[in-house]
């Protein structure tokens, strides 16, 4: 048994815009994250964690054009299994 803190990070680039599923051209968004998670056994793990999101440029301007923030925080809880 042992608790692993695991870091995520992610950034998403598009070469053109898609207004259609809300996306800018250039860097659109970025996310990062800290998941916690203690493994039972290396097939069994249950975690929580936290991440945080930011939309960018086009990005950003489509997603305020539909009402939504382009910053957003996120609690995340679950369990990571495998066989």
């Amino acid at each position: 048994n042992r608790l692993i803190l695991q870091p995520t990070a992610e950034a998403n680039f598009y070469g053109k815009n898609d207004p259609q599923r809300g996306i800018g051209s250039g860097l659109a968004n970025t996310e990062v994250g800290l998941r916690l998670r203690y493994e039972i056994v290396r097939q069994f793990a249950p975690y929580i964690g936290v991440s945080w999101s930011r939309s960018y440029g086009n990005t950003a301007d489509l997603a305020s054009d539909e009402g939504e923030d382009a910053n957003e925080a996120r609690f995340v809880a679950g369990i990571r299994m495998w066989f």
